[in-house]
């Protein structure tokens, strides 16, 4: 006969099962709707009637996608893949070495530098776009791509994590390296940085998720065709003289595509990376 405590338990599995089902749907339904939507006709996603899978699956979306010579979509997408190919190694190595530095050399003034850094993240990006694209732009990093990457290779907040990151790194590991004769910068990075892997591949997998999906300054500093990135060509779907529905759900899955495969490789990574970096001072 069964118990009351296992048919408690059964039922809170049960419970927690459909919720997780539930999470997992309204998760996936944005998926869907643009792969289902890609592979529709005008006509049918304009219609009253719904579907939930096309009768006739129009996989020429995806070719015109690419044979369209108003819109680079390959040389744009590459420009992208560049840019965060990029951003996210050299980006996450800057960080962890500020890191490591403001967290372990005693130099006079680190105190300073630590709240310097903390205050350009109450800094609204709002307020230092303009400043930041008249210095670029004086540098003649207009339509280029290393007008692009370079304000984005600095970023306070992955700083933080590192300091706190190293702040619980034992000491006691780089005494040895001491003993061996290492400076400061041979503990980083021979000791230091080798044992930051999980931090730096969480880093890294955002600031590519980040610089991947960034818009608004590369629409600002690239604004020839040949350095637009996969966002900028994708926005041209969706203009107020001519809406190109089927091209643009073509679009959003092939440049959601990246962001997916980077994010199934480094889940594991990013939580990982996250939950050893310790929010604490």
């Amino acid at each position: 006969m069964t118990t009351l405590p296992a048919l408690a338990r059964t039922a809170r599995l049960g419970a927690r099962g459909l919720l997780v089902g539930l999470l997992t749907a309204a998760f996936l339904a944005p998926f869907y709707l643009m792969l289902r939507n890609s592979l529709m006709d005008s006509r049918s996603l304009t219609a009253p009637e719904w579907t939930w899978w096309p009768s006739t699956m129009h996989f020429e979306n995806f070719t015109a996608l690419f044979d369209d010579p108003a819109v680079s979509m390959g040389p744009a997408l590459g420009n992208s893949l560049l840019i965060a190919a990029v951003t996210a190694p050299v980006s996450t190595l800057l960080a962890s070495a500020a890191g490591y530095a403001l967290a372990r050399i005693p130099v006079p003034g680190r105190g300073v530098v630590l709240a310097l850094v903390v205050a350009t993240l109450m800094i609204p990006g709002s307020v230092t776009f303009v400043p930041t694209f008249v210095v670029v732009g004086s540098m003649g990093g207009v339509n280029t791509l290393w007008g692009i990457v370079v304000p984005g290779l600095f970023n306070p907040f992955a700083v933080l994590l590192f300091r706190n990151f190293y702040l619980q790194f034992p000491s006691e590991i780089e005494d040895a390296g001491r003993l061996d004769g290492l400076g400061w910068l041979g503990l980083y990075g021979r000791i230091a940085l080798p044992s930051s892997g999980a931090m730096l591949a969480s880093l890294g997998a955002l600031s590519f998720i980040d610089s991947w999906n960034s818009f608004l300054w590369p629409l600002v500093i690239g604004q020839d065709p040949s350095a637009w990135t996969a966002q900028i060509a994708l926005s041209t779907f969706l203009t107020s003289q001519t809406i190109n529905l089927p091209g643009l759900f073509a679009g959003a899955v092939v440049t959601i595509t990246p962001l997916v495969v980077m994010f199934l490789v480094a889940q594991r990574y990013i939580v990982e990376g996250i939950a050893t970096s310790g929010l604490k001072g």
